[in-house]
């Protein structure tokens, strides 16, 4: 049985963050700096969402498949093993996450930061399925 609450939290907290992003035209009137504060505030729940999911993924496929089967795995690998076995639904998708995870210490680079937020809905949805199927799994 998985402890799930890691990565529950992580969604909740992305799913906070968003929803402030999601308000920034309201809120950035405000005040000029808040707009760097909620923006590195999704990229960062961005961060740890993804790692905590693919870790996830790992521990699924150690505990219903093999030990073995997950340690020579590359990302791919390892997202189509999860989408082969239903825990998530579009690999590609999570091929694309990989790449923008890896430029999130970057994100001082406007450019970089917005593929980041445009991809962190997409995330948060594949994230909680990912959660939701787990959760059914665990019961």
């Amino acid at each position: 049985m998985l402890d799930l609450t890691s990565l529950k939290d992580a969604i909740s907290s992305m799913n906070n963050a968003l929803s402030v992003y999601q308000e920034k035209d309201r809120i950035w009137n405000e005040r000029d700096n808040v707009r760097e504060v909620i923006e590195a505030g999704v990229i960062l729940n961005f961060k740890f969402t993804y790692e905590l999911s693919w870790k996830f993924m790992v521990r699924w496929i150690s505990l219903n498949i093999s030990p073995d089967a997950v340690s020579p795995m590359t990302k791919r690998d390892l997202f189509r093993t999860a989408a082969r076995n239903g825990l998530i639904q579009d690999p590609t998708l999570w091929f694309t996450f990989t790449d923008v995870r890896n430029i999130t210490s970057h994100t001082y680079d406007r450019k970089k930061a917005e593929k980041v937020l445009h991809l962190a809905p997409s995330l948060l949805e594949e994230a909680s399925y990912l959660y939701s199927v787990l959760e059914r799994q665990n019961a």
